[in-house]
């Protein structure tokens, strides 16, 4: 199943996608608040069911997506966990023992067809396709045996980073990986039961049509189960927390000369089986 949040006549809801067509579950279940907390509450199975008996009443042309999870309370984001990713920065270091791990605020990220903004501050904004967990329950201390008890689904993101702001410090990177809307996250959430987690994924990116990204989860340094039991040793992961797991090689700021993004390019991240996350990027104005 492939369930989407988005906004009608300036009213958000969430609900079901089937091709062009739009089940409006917020509109026939008033006591969930969102995809979030229908996840929260153990109902995705209630509403998979549930579209069998209504009828769509939406079209995608009629919507604005909004990032699949609009409100998680966690977006753990994984850096350098591709094992090309980490060759590629030739600074001559081992593999990691563990994952690089920072966070994004809910306000950095768009969803579906919505505009990435390029701010005035820099002029390295660069892309960064990623596979999206999302969480399908609370838990703590996970085992890697247990971990697919714990994944709702996957989404897709462009991790969206302001590459000289990610040097503004000396021990972080907060600042490049959250200017606001410089990143995107969608089109829709992709159960477990329909997509496995835990298979072989591919991730695409391209920018104006031409690939930059192109990897499989078999590169991984740190897979999706470790992934999950070693952030529950210290976060308390809960239903509708998102994890952000890490980007291909073929970033922009890898290029000689780099290809940083700029007005009207439009970049896509696309995972088979998920779908394509597709943005145009637009100068922010002051």
């Amino acid at each position: 199943m492939k369930f989407l949040s988005f906004k009608q006549n300036g009213t958000s809801s969430f609900g079901a996608i089937n091709n062009q067509d739009i089940i409006d579950l917020g509109a026939a279940n008033p006591d969930l608040v969102d995809l979030r907390d229908a996840i929260r509450k153990g109902r995705l199975n209630a509403l998979a069911e549930q579209t069998q008996t209504l009828q769509p009443s939406l079209n995608i042309e009629e919507i604005e997506f909004l990032p699949t999870i609009p409100n998680p309370e966690k977006i753990i984001c994984i850096g350098v966990n591709y094992a090309d990713r980490n060759a590629e920065y030739k600074d001559g270091t081992k593999p990691p023992k563990y994952p690089s791990v920072f966070m994004r605020t809910r306000e950095s990220l768009v969803g579906h067809q919505q505009s990435i903004m390029d701010p005035p501050e820099s002029e390295q904004l660069d892309y960064e396709g990623e596979i999206v967990l999302i969480i399908g329950k609370d838990g703590r201390r996970i085992t890697q045996e247990s971990a697919h008890e714990y994944v709702a689904g996957m989404t897709c993101m462009n991790e969206g980073s302001i590459r000289d702001y990610l040097r503004h410090a000396k021990f972080n990177v907060t600042q490049g990986k959250n200017f606001a809307n410089s990143g995107s996250l969608g089109p829709w959430m992709v159960t477990s039961d329909e997509l496995n987690p835990f298979s072989k994924l591919e991730v695409v990116t391209r920018v104006n049509g031409e690939i930059r990204q192109h990897d499989n989860t078999d590169s991984l340094m740190f897979p999706f189960a470790y992934l999950i039991s070693y952030l529950s040793s210290f976060y308390h992961l809960k239903a509708g927390d998102i994890i952000a797991t890490g980007t291909p090689n073929g970033a922009g700021a890898r290029f000689d000369p780099p290809k940083y993004l700029t007005h009207n390019d439009v970049v896509e991240v696309e995972v088979p089986g998920i779908g394509i996350l597709s943005n145009k990027v637009t100068t922010e104005l002051l």
